[in-house]
């Protein structure tokens, strides 16, 4: 029994260890390990195939690249100056929207902090890229969000939008969030987010009471 209780505890142990990923020191969102392959997303049922690429450089993603593999333009941007900081991505942790060659939805957490980030990248000459920085992505597991949507907040509101058609709603929380991104859930513990209802659970001090505000909402 007590040979059963040590290996019981060994093999827990072990575990908690294999799962901190960055090698050491707190647990992180994801595995902050050395970015090597370009991460591509493609639409190969379009006639023209638009893309988008993240080249990775010093185990970081160096390079965003977006445009048609089947001739048109190709455009570059270095990633850290386009999120205005260094963030730690992983596959298990990114998805891309490509909406034929209008434009796409890059959604991504850091690894590091567990921030959200939300891209509208358009494939055209002229218009500019929409950066989020406070995105309430469905790859935290106590965000359930439909796969079809991107959600974010300004700290006073929670909106959604649907990727494809472009179509909106929001909820406001009544007061101000002062959330600090990096560690959302002191302020958001949870959220599911629907084409027909927002559901959040929330506090407006770190150590307030938590409050559920949530609201039938139509697309607009």
């Amino acid at each position: 029994m007590r040979l059963f209780l040590f290996l019981f505890a060994l093999i827990t142990l072990t575990h908690g260890f294999m799962s901190c990923k960055s090698g050491g020191g707190p647990a992180t969102f994801c595995d902050t390990s050395c970015l090597k392959d370009t991460i591509k997303f493609i639409k190969e049922d379009d006639p023209l195939q638009p893309f988008v690429y993240i080249s990775a450089g010093n185990c970081n993603a160096d390079t965003l690249i977006r445009g048609y593999k089947l001739g048109g333009l190709t455009r570059r941007v270095g990633f850290p100056q386009l999120v205005g900081t260094n963030v730690k991505i992983n596959k298990s942790a990114i998805s891309c929207y490509i909406k034929d060659t209008s434009y796409a939805w890059l959604a991504f957490n850091d690894c590091s902090t567990g921030r959200g980030f939300l891209l509208k990248l358009p494939f055209g000459r002229t218009a500019d890229i929409s950066r989020k920085s406070s995105a309430i992505n469905r790859f935290d597991p106590r965000f359930l969000v439909d796969e079809k949507l991107i959600c974010y907040s300004d700290r006073g509101n929670i909106f959604v939008e649907d990727m494809e058609s472009g179509k909106q709603a929001m909820m406001t929380f009544g007061q101000k969030l002062d959330i600090d991104y990096d560690a959302i859930h002191e302020y958001i513990d949870s959220v599911r987010i629907t084409p027909t209802h927002i559901w959040t659970k929330v506090r407006f001090k770190p150590d307030g009471e938590w409050q559920i505000k949530q609201k039938t909402i139509e697309l607009k």
